[in-house]
């Protein structure tokens, strides 16, 4: 959490750059609140500050119904066991396994588990889980014509019961008393609003998600991304966009099941990397003065994901063999056409699903495809490994353990496991410069970039952005080295 002062300055001028990283709790009315709340200030003695909602949770506070702490959003922290144990539980881990169990997962033990959450986060690992369940009940409430049985079933409660009284004992009131009036959606449709710290150069992040997009199951225009979701025996899709007055997404999903939308959430706000918090990141990158002109420069730029892991790594595993990004897309295309299900209720441009890893391993890719043979086995080896869980995209794997297990497996180069680790699992600290910027960035270049961690792939993103766009027509100059070499 940011130090008071910076908390009350912030919560004065209701900063947006610091939504979700404090949350400020009114002791007289027992409410807590995102700093940009639009109520009027309450008096300075009677404000508490607390570093998470769980937190403010825990001691009693009930969340505000005009800034919507529901809304805030996450954070990204720099230790990395407290963020893998964050993902984890954004994952619900904790749903089925127990805190034992999680501290295992991330090599802690049990009780250093806790006293890291307390210091950290104000609450404990199980009080984050209920907290993050009851905020997005909370959301699926204020936006969505859901049913109360239905809303229970995405928030992750088996009895409506036990939904009630947990939302009862949390909130105040039941879950009908904080239903607001929605307007009316079209039968199927469900809309969430997607927070974020400003600033977000939406445009930027759909320019590089068109270069990846797989045709026939992804399309990406100047407004929007747009995909399928599920099965092949499901029709539901999604569509994304920006709210230009306000620092928000729109999650827009069609003909999805209730159970989906916690998982729906949280690979869109991975994809567009909304829980990140670029003041910090740029405080670190810009002591190298090199990047700090390139953070003037694309201040919003964020790490462009992938909606699904194993879509990623087939993709990355084609790029490691053709570096022409239209012929990859390509290669996913006839892919997808061969293999891939048929959506018989679909919009146009979305008819199909990416194949399974079960279907993949099996498939003669150089047959139909003209793929070499070399690359059809590593795709079928990846493809394999993937479908016999020895190798998953989840998030709380620590990133070197991830690069060597994907190495093993498929036999792929270190830099494309690091590539799948950065756009399937947003992991900030990856480093495919391969990927990113092949042969055009210097060894020196590279010699720098462990200055820029945990946030290397943050500094490979604004140099690969830098090349991209020529910097009208300087590029990455002379002068722009010697300062990174320099430090």
């Amino acid at each position: 959490m940011p130090p008071t002062d910076v908390c009350d300055r912030a919560r004065q001028t209701k900063d947006a750059r610091f939504d979700g990283l404090f949350f400020t709790g009114v002791r007289s009315t027992r409410i807590f609140c995102r700093p940009v709340c639009p109520a009027p200030a309450p008096k300075a003695q009677n404000i508490v500050y607390f570093p998470s909602a769980a937190a403010a949770a825990a001691a009693g506070f009930r969340p505000c119904l005009r800034c919507r702490p529901e809304l805030a959003p996450g954070t990204r922290p720099a230790d990395h066991r407290l963020g893998m144990a964050l993902g984890l539980i954004g994952e619900g881990w904790l749903q089925e396994s127990s805190v034992e169990a999680l501290a295992a997962r991330v090599a802690l033990s049990p009780r250093h588990l806790r006293r890291l959450f307390i210091e950290r986060l104000g609450a404990t690992p199980l009080q984050v889980h209920q907290t993050q369940r009851f905020l997005l009940a909370k959301q699926l409430l204020s936006e969505s014509t859901l049913p109360v049985t239905q809303v229970a079933l995405a928030a992750g409660f088996s009895s409506v019961r036990r939904f009630n009284d947990a939302f009862k004992a949390s909130c105040g009131a039941a879950p009908t008393a904080v239903r607001r009036r929605t307007a009316s959606q079209p039968a199927g449709e469900l809309i969430l609003r997607l927070a974020y710290r400003p600033p977000l150069d939406f445009p930027a992040t759909l320019a590089r998600l068109r270069t990846w997009a797989i045709p026939g199951v992804e399309r990406v225009t100047r407004e929007c991304y747009e995909r399928t979701v599920g099965d092949s025996s499901a029709t539901g899709w999604i569509r994304i966009t920006s709210r230009p007055d306000k620092p928000e997404l729109r999650l827009h999903a069609f003909n999805v099941e209730p159970a989906d939308v916690p998982a729906l959430v949280r690979r869109a706000r991975r994809m567009f990397d909304l829980d990140a918090d670029l003041r910090s990141v740029h405080a670190m990158l810009q002591l190298d003065l090199g990047l700090a002109r390139s953070i003037r420069r694309y201040p919003g730029l964020r790490l462009a994901g992938a909606w699904d892991g194993f879509e990623a790594a087939v993709g990355e595993m084609l790029h490691g063999t053709e570096s022409d990004e239209a012929r990859v897309r390509a290669a996913m295309g006839l892919i997808v056409q061969r293999w891939g299900s048929h959506r018989v209720v679909a919009p146009p441009g979305l008819e199909r699903c990416f194949p399974s890893p079960a279907c993949l391993a099996q498939a003669r890719l150089e047959e139909h495809t003209g793929m070499a043979p070399a690359i059809a086995n590593v795709i079928r080896c990846l493809a394999q490994v993937v479908d016999d869980g020895a190798l998953n995209f989840r998030a709380g794997q620590v990133l070197e353990d991830f690069v060597a297990r994907f190495v093993a497996l498929t036999g792929a180069a270190a830099g494309c496991a690091q590539a799948v680790a950065l756009r399937a699992m947003g992991d900030p600290d990856a480093f495919p410069v391969e990927s990113c910027a092949p042969a055009a960035l210097p060894d020196d270049w590279r010699s720098a970039s462990p200055r820029w961690r945990p946030w290397r792939a943050y500094g490979l993103a604004l140099l690969a952005q830098e090349l991209r766009s020529g910097a009208g027509g300087r590029g990455l100059d002379q002068r722009q080295g010697a300062l990174l070499r320099g430090g």
